[in-house]
């Protein structure tokens, strides 16, 4: 696929400050996250591509089978899409040297949490909010050099407990750095769970 295949938002931002890959949930937009990315480092340069799926209507990262219920197959090739797309646009705005840190919300944090561990040649930070285990049994690589941060609510009725804490599991297994930062609440972003990942984003 093509590098710049993704329909996107582009924000110069300042020299200092990492670039934001901002990852929108389903049936959201890259207008809408980038309201996230000026939340979590509003310095930042900020890239906000649109998920190339329609489902009735909404954009989406990959396709589902059901509520809950993913198309793997499909998650691996968005995957492989998102990475190359990153490559192209790092490129294309001179961010190759750049500090690059995903942040997404729900379906945008699930392909975020795929790309980490399948490409992590191309990314090796995020913060994901609402996020699950977006594959089965994903490949061993050594994510040594990777850092996450996780914020989930303990009663997430679209991103179940079990499968948020075998994410951190799976990651952890492969020697990434993990921060979780769990709340009582549902599908959400929490004011504490933003201020969290602002301090998080800041750590060396």
């Amino acid at each position: 696929m093509s590098g710049l295949s993704l329909d996107h938002r582009f924000v110069e931002g300042e020299q200092h400050a990492p670039v934001l890959l901002l990852l929108h949930g389903t049936g959201s937009s890259p207008e809408d996250i980038l309201t996230l990315g000026k939340e979590l480092s509003p310095s930042s340069p900020m890239l906000a591509p649109a998920g190339p799926v329609s489902e009735n209507g909404a954009a989406r990262w990959f396709r589902r089978l059901a509520e809950g219920v993913f198309d793997v197959e499909d998650v691996r090739v968005r995957a492989e899409q998102l990475a190359e797309f990153v490559l192209a646009a790092r490129e294309k705005y001179g961010l190759t040297d750049r500090r690059l840190v995903a942040a997404g919300f729900s379906n945008g944090a699930n392909i975020a949490a795929a790309v980490t561990l399948l490409r992590p040649d191309v990314l090796t930070e995020a913060v994901l909010f609402a996020a699950m285990l977006p594959v089965p049994d994903p490949p061993s690589h050594n994510l040594g050099g990777s850092r996450v941060y996780l914020s989930n609510g303990r009663r997430d009725p679209m991103a179940p407990l079990a499968s948020s804490e075998e994410l951190v599991e799976v990651l952890r297994e492969r020697d990434a750095e993990v921060t979780e930062h769990w709340h009582h609440g549902g599908h959400q972003i929490t004011l504490p769970g933003l201020q969290a990942a602002k301090a998080w984003l800041t750590e060396p």
